[in-house]
């Protein structure tokens, strides 16, 4: 108990946090944009497992970490686009069509693996984003280490939900999104494309999405191996219902879990208990959250509502 008690066990754990926390972020910012247009995105599992793959073939051929950010939001964003053909514009069901993106994907990259990696003894690695220290922040007592002592693609995560609170509620764009995504008919009468408006919420969604599947392969483990997302892009819709489908509540679950998933690898450390135990403290923690706070939580009225115009 002592060593848990230390303050450096609790430094350690807090700055865990974060980086554990930060592709939770990425993907529970994608897949909120993408709800709040009325379209439930189940393929983001697959789509972190896609993007996860994608960057790190990338980095490894070419070295250049951030190429491989790049390809891997573009994959995001290429299973989003035949999302949106098949339930945007052919309407067909968002829970089926979600599931297949996510086998399709997922099958897709372990594909890819075998031709272009082959089945090697020892996974190949790759290089890591290092550390950024931000100058003067960094120097701060105990918070300068948990926050500004990180890798750069943390940094960007949390400047993604200050734009997606910016652009939600202070641009005329996120107003579009959400009133699409509340009540399409209304929106089109007043002019909106409604599909328009849902086609690039998916495709920027995927590009976020994508990148937070870059972030386990890239700056997680430095690697990628089969069954590397482990339902973490079902974590991430379930912090979405978390939030309430709020930019600040979702950044808030995504912490917490991080946390609960930064403390269970310590555990695991130093218990003698099998470390499948601690494995699901976090889903589990995460289910017994969302029995008190889904109760509450209020989707957008059109969620998985496909908009017939004739109608």
């Amino acid at each position: 108990m002592e060593s848990i008690l230390s303050s450096a066990f609790i430094l350690g754990w807090l700055a865990a946090t974060i980086r554990l926390a930060t592709p939770f972020i990425f993907g529970t910012m994608g897949e909120l944009v993408i709800e709040k247009s009325g379209i439930i995105n189940l393929g983001i599992e697959g789509e972190l497992e896609l993007g996860a793959l994608s960057g790190f073939l990338v980095v490894l051929f070419t070295g250049n970490l951030w190429l491989g950010i790049l390809v891997a939001g573009i994959s995001g964003s290429l299973m989003n686009l035949i999302l949106g053909f098949l339930v945007v514009s052919l309407k067909l069901n968002q829970f089926v069509i979600g599931l297949g993106i996510t086998f399709f994907a997922r099958g897709l990259s372990y594909l890819l693996y075998r031709v272009v990696v082959g089945s090697p003894a020892v996974p190949p690695t790759i290089q890591s984003f290092s550390a950024v220290k931000i100058p003067f922040l960094s120097a701060i007592p105990i918070i300068g280490k948990v926050f500004f002592c990180q890798p750069i693609l943390v940094y960007i995560a949390f400047v993604i939900v200050g734009l997606m609170v910016f652009i939600l509620y202070n641009t005329l764009w996120g107003l579009k999104i959400r009133t699409v995504g509340e009540n399409p008919a209304a929106a089109d009468v007043m002019g909106t494309n409604v599909s328009q408006v849902r086609y690039l919420s998916l495709i920027c969604g995927g590009f976020i999405i994508g990148i937070g599947g870059a972030y386990f392969s890239l700056v997680h483990i430095n690697m990628f191996i089969q069954g590397l997302i482990s339902g973490r892009g079902f974590i991430c819709i379930a912090l979405v219902v978390f939030g309430s489908w709020q930019p600040i509540p979702c950044l808030i679950g995504a912490i917490i879990f991080g946390a609960i998933e930064a403390f269970q690898f310590r555990l695991q450390i130093m218990s003698n208990i099998p470390y499948q135990f601690f494995m699901i403290l976090p889903y589990l923690a995460t289910l017994i959250i969302l029995i008190f706070v889904s109760r509450k939580a209020i989707a957008p009225a059109a969620l998985m509502e496909p908009y017939r115009r004739e109608e």
